[in-house]
């Protein structure tokens, strides 16, 4: 396999409609790319959502954590020139082309197990943070390169952006996490508000949960003010998808926070129209 695999139009046709299908904003990040660099990171992203897939699927946990272990050797595979999954063949292009680190594929592998074994209930906060740069920061950090920028300033944007962003996520999901048994927010903040117990819904209907909310939508604010920085020394023509995220989810935490943090039974959404604005924004700077 060569960097000429992402020139097969059934390979191309499946990484597409894996992205589009998924319906996130991220993809209207990627479609600010130009081809190559676009289709790379639809590769990147339906990879993402396949092991995510995989952590949320109602199986046990050991069948979940079978499935990721299958697509460690797929990496493996695919770092060897001997890929196997359609998938696969499709992220040969894109890891020669933009030397994209086996070790950041295999840290979201690895977050996705801390899901598939349960370890995000209610994490300390360094626990919260592995997680958040495994299944967030390493997706950066592949991103990064793909968008042209995979130096120092861009691992900080990785860093820092992938934080804000999943923290930001976290946010907005707390009740579809609880559905699924899970609570990310982080036992330290839950202790120092008097927030006790494991069960997500009896912690997301402590009165106190706002104050929680308000306080780790600080710190993500703290992280986008971070990024934000970075990125200014940074090519702005590269960092587009990034800064088109990055107006997004600023949105959204600031509309979390204008409603106080009770948005618990709400799924907080950036307007039709104002994703359309970042996105003539961004797109035409």
């Amino acid at each position: 396999m060569t960097a000429a695999a992402l020139d097969d139009p059934a390979l191309i046709q499946l990484i597409t409609e894996r992205t589009r299908a998924a319906g996130s904003s991220f993809y209207w990040g990627m479609r600010l790319l130009e081809p190559r660099r676009r289709l790379a990171m639809y590769a990147v992203y339906a990879f993402c959502r396949e092991v995510d897939d995989i952590a949320d699927e109602p199986a046990r946990p050991e069948e979940k954590i079978s499935g990721l272990d299958r697509w460690r050797g797929e990496i493996d595979a695919i770092y060897a020139g001997r890929p196997t999954e359609p998938l696969g063949r499709a992220l040969v292009g894109p890891v020669a082309e933009f030397s994209l680190a086996r070790e950041d594929f295999m840290a979201v592998i690895d977050g996705c197990a801390m899901d598939a074994r349960a370890e995000t209930l209610r994490p300390d906060a360094a626990t919260l943070d592995l997680y958040c740069d495994r299944v967030a920061c390493a997706v950066g950090r592949l991103s990064v390169r793909v968008f042209g920028e995979p130096g120092p300033i861009g691992l900080t944007v990785a860093a820092a952006l992938g934080r804000a962003l999943q923290l930001t996520n976290i946010l907005r999901d707390l009740r579809e996490d609880a559905d699924l048994g899970r609570l990310y927010l982080p036992d330290e903040l839950l202790t120092a508000h008097g927030i006790a117990g494991r069960d997500p819904n009896a912690v997301l209907a402590h009165p106190a949960l706002p104050a929680v909310c308000a306080e780790l939508g600080a710190q993500a604010r703290r992280y986008f003010d971070e990024a934000d920085r970075a990125m200014r020394q940074s090519s702005r023509r590269a960092m587009r998808p990034a800064r088109l995220m990055e107006a997004m989810y600023r949105n959204l935490l600031d509309r979390m926070a204008a409603a106080d943090w009770r948005t618990v039974d709400t799924r907080v959404r950036v307007p039709s129209a104002l994703k359309l604005w970042y996105v003539l924004r961004h797109g035409l700077v």
